[in-house]
């Protein structure tokens, strides 16, 4: 009887736990969508709190044309993706070398790595700026296309590191035998090491395309003001909302309020929740399959 109940009340904080947590993190998306659907009449009618009178899908109309959506939307998922593959390919690379193999200086450049992890970006990116320059690269994709395959994108340190915790778990007979059957270094890193963290691979390539998705920064100051990406729009949605909704005829439908902003929020960040969606269950089955290894 006394086991029932200690295991009831288990199961009861627990699901308290995950009911609070689970409000914390959905809590944003609820006020957004519920909000993005407001009239401007809801917006300041106290007895409107969560959902509106009226749906008022025009804040999603004027928000899609002002991010001019139909255009940005391709074109920054093109941008991110490259970079997040380019980056995810290298970073494994780079951790399957540290994870398996010796060579002179090791530790230091493990520690170069981390600490070029620490150096704010803001340091670098003048002199990159330059650098780019000089080849004549700035205004164009490759100014950050070429970093992230090179190792150097956004925070590809972590990535690195992840990678050689991974290659570093499972057992170092797999690569002997593949080797033994006439396999050379780049057989062995694409078809027995990499099957083998695929778990990291889905990380890094979910967390370089939401960071690089957010990065408008150094992104922006190497692209220029031709290349933008959506959330390059959105920090200036306002502006570009003015121009183009003009409130000189006092219509107050069409003045851009809290409702227009938040729907322009939800565009951008839609987007990268379908992803997570789409790749939650990989990273899942990933982890289940790996559960079985173990390093030597």
């Amino acid at each position: 009887m006394k086991s029932s109940v200690k295991r009831f009340l288990a199961l009861g904080i627990r699901y308290l736990l995950l009911i609070g947590i689970s409000v914390v993190f959905l809590y944003p998306v609820l006020y957004m969508v519920c909000n993005s659907l407001k009239s401007i009449q809801d917006l300041v009618n106290p007895t409107v709190e969560w959902l509106p009178s009226k749906l008022c899908w025009d804040n999603y109309t004027r928000a899609l044309k002002t991010l001019d959506y139909g255009k940005t939307l391709p074109f920054t998922f093109l941008y991110t993706a490259v970079a997040a593959i380019a980056q995810t390919v290298c970073c494994a690379m780079a951790g399957y070398a540290f994870a398996r193999h010796e060579f002179p200086l090791k530790r230091f450049w493990m520690v170069m790595l981390v600490a070029a992890f620490l150096i704010p970006a803001q340091v670098t990116l003048v002199p990159r700026y330059l650098m780019f320059f000089n080849y004549r690269l700035t205004n164009t994709l490759f100014a950050v296309w070429l970093p992230a395959l090179l190792g150097q994108g956004v925070s590809s340190s972590i990535f690195i590191l992840v990678f050689d915790n991974f290659f570093s778990s499972y057992p170092k007979s797999f690569d002997e035998a593949a080797k033994l059957d006439g396999g050379g270094k780049f057989t062995i890193f694409f078809r027995v090491a990499l099957p083998m963290v695929k778990p990291a691979i889905v990380v890094s390539i979910l967390f370089s395309f939401v960071w690089i998705w957010n990065e408008t920064y150094t992104s922006g100051q190497l692209m220029g003001a031709g290349l933008r990406t959506l959330p390059m729009k959105l920090e200036s949605f306002v502006a570009e909302f003015t121009n183009i909704y003009s409130t000189a005829s006092g219509d107050m439908a069409a003045r851009l309020n809290e409702s227009g902003r938040l729907a322009a929020t939800l565009l951008v960040v839609a987007p990268l929740m379908v992803l997570y969606m789409i790749l939650q269950r990989s990273f899942i089955r990933g982890i289940d399959a790996a559960s079985g290894l173990t390093g030597e």
